[in-house]
């Protein structure tokens, strides 16, 4: 008991809005750095383990979304605690057995290293395995979004897609977006500030349910 709780002391999670932690790591692509990235958007996520049932359908499901993540600037790393020629073996098994290649690196982190900075093993879940995280990272290194789940149920790709579009919106454009959003549908406007411009803002146009929540279209 004493030592489960020492190792969830031991559990530290990056924090939103400010840089990821850095890293450098032995990946199937060779030696990678997080500043390799500068520049770009990066999906950085976890899996448990190579050779595992739902890891395998989320790296088919990773795959298939490669090429619409690279439209949109974004790059792809994939990470768990197994060996570089494991990952070789997995990815080469999933194309000889799927018929889908995997494009994208994936890190070999055996020494825990970047698990731990990125708060990446929960002991309630296992002690020897990362759970399936997922870190969206902006193209300054900011971490934006942060995704945890457990080890029993794999993710929403869709979802991963609709964030980038999201983030890179509200990056351009100065605005937020409602809950459910997706390109093409109204954004939210930024709340005002001071009375008068509450006062203003129900004159400007805006599809608004009242002065503090307006839409409009791009």
């Amino acid at each position: 008991m004493e030592k489960e709780l020492e190792e969830k002391k031991g559990v530290h999670l990056p924090l939103l809005g400010e840089p990821a932690p850095d890293f450098e790591a032995d990946t199937t692509f060779g030696k990678l750095h997080l500043k390799d990235f500068k520049g770009k958007w990066l999906v950085l996520f976890s899996h448990p383990a190579d050779f595992t049932p739902v890891c395998t359908t989320e790296f088919i499901a990773f795959a298939k979304i490669y090429n619409e993540l690279k439209k949109r600037n974004t790059e792809l790393l994939g990470l768990s605690i197994d060996s570089v020629s494991s990952h070789i073996a997995w990815a080469r098994n999933i194309e000889e057995k799927v018929g889908v290649k995997i494009p994208f690196p994936i890190i070999a982190d055996l020494s825990k290293d970047i698990a731990m900075k990125y708060g990446m093993i929960h002991p309630g879940q296992s002690s020897t395995a990362t759970v399936r995280c997922v870190f969206v990272i902006d193209p300054e290194g900011i971490l934006r979004a942060m995704l945890y789940y457990p080890l029993t149920n794999g993710r929403n790709m869709d979802e991963i897609l609709r964030m980038i579009d999201a983030f890179q919106t509200t990056d351009k454009y100065g605005v937020a977006t409602p809950a459910n959003w997706r390109p093409g549908e109204e954004v939210v406007v930024p709340p005002p500030k001071t009375q008068e411009m509450a006062d203003k803002r129900m004159k400007e146009g805006y599809t608004c349910v009242d002065w503090y929540l307006c839409k409009k279209k791009l």
